[in-house]
């Protein structure tokens, strides 16, 4: 799912080719994407883009007259940027955005349809898609603690938690807490005020760090690869892997679709933590170091 820093690029890479232009039409592909019925999705052509912005990990585009445009990528949708009055694609295809200089497609990869696209009048109905998460990149150490400790969760939950925190999901959240040297399972009210201060000042880096560089790399050309699995992440993707500070290989926690991903030495004192499937399965013959991980591939 795209996050903060692949949502910042799109924003940037949108700015200079929508900002300001007229919305000509809007076709959509599928029936699964508009999810709001009043005003009508109509109403939105002819109307000029006064602004692009970001509601954690949906992007608004702000229209003449009020009107917001409010679309979340979800997993797997995604943006490119195409001559006016493109063909939508046939299986992946869900919506076009004609300009009179291009038109912008929206897709999705997969049989499920989970990307979204409201149509909002005023400020007020605009808010009611905020999450209501914590813009790392501009909260102050102390207001970062605060939200961190409000409910006693673990590390991992409470950072990809969008009530808590805005636009950090699966991927981002593995590579702060990796910098931080923090497990991803310690819970948030055991962290000291200097422990939360400094992940808070790391996670403000990490994300910048990695919406610059993505800016940067892209260009003037509009992002044709935006994931969340980049090959010089520290530990996210990386299971089996080496951790580039250390050499440890990289371990993981598995729930349901998604995957915790960590080093064991930078992060958990050379403690597996326990996958709940694995864990499961073998009960107490689970290893609990690296060592009697080795040994059980022995056997």
């Amino acid at each position: 799912m795209p996050e903060l820093p692949d949502v910042e690029l799109y924003l940037h890479a949108l700015d200079s080719r929508v900002v300001g232009h007229t919305l000509e039409r809007i076709r959509i592909a599928s029936p699964f994407l508009l999810r709001s019925v009043a005003p009508p999705l109509e109403s939105a052509e002819g109307r000029r883009v006064r602004s692009l912005g970001r509601l954690g990990k949906r992007l608004v585009f702000a229209l003449d007259g009020e009107l917001f445009l409010v679309i979340h990528l979800m997993i797997a949708g995604r943006f490119s940027w195409k001559d006016r009055a493109a063909p939508v694609p046939g299986k992946v295809g869900l919506a076009a955005f004609d300009f009179e200089h291009g038109t912008l497609l929206l897709t999705e990869a997969g049989a499920k349809r989970r990307a979204s696209l409201f149509l909002v009048q005023g400020p007020a109905a605009l808010a009611e898609h905020d999450p209501g998460g914590l813009e790392v990149l501009s909260a102050t150490p102390a207001a970062f603690a605060d939200r961190l400790r409000s409910e006693n969760r673990t590390l991992k939950r409470a950072l990809t938690d969008p009530r808590l925190f805005s636009g950090i999901g699966n991927a981002y959240s593995d590579e702060i807490l990796h910098a931080s040297r923090l497990s991803p399972v310690r819970l948030t009210s055991t962290l000291s005020d200097d422990e939360a201060h400094g992940l808070a000042a790391t996670a403000s880096v990490t994300l910048r760090t990695w919406r610059d560089r993505l800016i940067a790399e892209a260009g003037d050309a509009f992002p044709a690869r935006v994931t969340a699995f980049r090959g010089d992440m520290a530990v996210h993707g990386k299971f089996g892997q080496c951790c580039p500070v250390c050499g440890t290989l990289v371990q993981r926690i598995q729930y349901a679709a998604n995957e915790c991903n960590y080093c064991p030495e930078c992060q958990t004192g050379g403690r597996l933590l326990a996958d709940r499937g694995l864990s499961r399965l073998l009960g107490k013959d689970w290893p609990r170091t690296l060592e009697e991980l080795e040994e059980l591939k022995r056997r």
